[in-house]
Order: C-alpha cells, then sequence, then structure tokens
C-alpha cells in the first residue's frame, strides 16, 4: 500500500469514527488542515483545496470546516476582529498571534497547567473549554 493510500485510509477512518461519511470534499479539506500546521483561515484552506479539486466552492469548504468541528477533528481559533482560523492540534495548548506577521504559533502548555487554571474560576463553574492566546510580536536581539 502506498503512502498516498495509508494517508486516504487514515483519513476516512478518522471521520467514520465521528459518524460522519467520508466525502472527497472533507477528506481534502481535512488533509490540507493536517498538511501544514499553519492555523489557516477558510479562505486560505479554499485556496489550498482549489488546487486539487478545482470545482469546489467557498460554501462546500465552510460546510465541510462546520462539520470537522463540529465532530472534534479540528478546532477553531477565534482571534478578536480577525478571520477565524483552523487549529489541527487537538492537545489542550495555548495560541500565540503575532501582531507583525499575522501568523498564529501553538504555544505548549505544562501537563497541570490548565488544571491549576480551572482552579481560580468562581465557585460553582466548570470551564468545559478554555481559550488562552497571547498577542504580540517576536522578541528581537
Amino acid at each position: 500500500m502506498s503512502a498516498q493510500s495509508d494517508k486516504h485510509a487514515v483519513l476516512c477512518e478518522k471521520l467514520k469514527a465521528c459518524d460522519i461519511r467520508p466525502t472527497p470534499q472533507r477528506e481534502v479539506v481535512l488533509k490540507v488542515i493536517l498538511e501544514k500546521r499553519d492555523h489557516p483561515t477558510a479562505d486560505e484552506i479554499f485556496a489550498r483545496v482549489k488546487a486539487s479539486m478545482p470545482t469546489i466552492s467557498l460554501a462546500t469548504v465552510y460546510n465541510c470546516l462546520e462539520t470537522l468541528v463540529t465532530c472534534g477533528l479540528v478546532r477553531q481559533v477565534n482571534l478578536e476582529r480577525a478571520p477565524t482560523r483552523y487549529c489541527p492540534n487537538l492537545q489542550e495548548h495555548a495560541h500565540f498571534h503575532d501582531e507583525v506577521t499575522g501568523k498564529v504559533h501553538d504555544v505548549e502548555l505544562p501537563g497541570d497547567f490548565m488544571d491549576r487554571l480551572r482552579t481560580i474560576l468562581p465557585a460553582g463553574f466548570d470551564a468545559s473549554t478554555v481559550e488562552l492566546n497571547f498577542r504580540g510580536k517576536a522578541a528581537t536581539n
């Protein structure tokens, strides 16, 4: 079995595990997000997908993204007043938004950090998700 058909099989299994029919459109959108961990916007994903599937519409890409987010295969990253970005990293982590380049980087957090962070919530509250974003620019020497 070739590496390409191995990737295809893995993508299909990920979708089937979520009870999602692995359509060619869903597969190519997920493949594009997983190939390059750069937190692309829907428009960037659309441009990348168009290269291999020229007939796909932007609406189809948005529908695929909604399905992939709903089934937990990718995460939405929302940075104030900026287009939604999509992240394939499903581990708990933070994001750093470089205000100069516009790029978004994953920030790995210490193992118990999220548990400790949840302890500061007001009594009687439990967070189902925590989104931690940093904004700034690369440090210069």
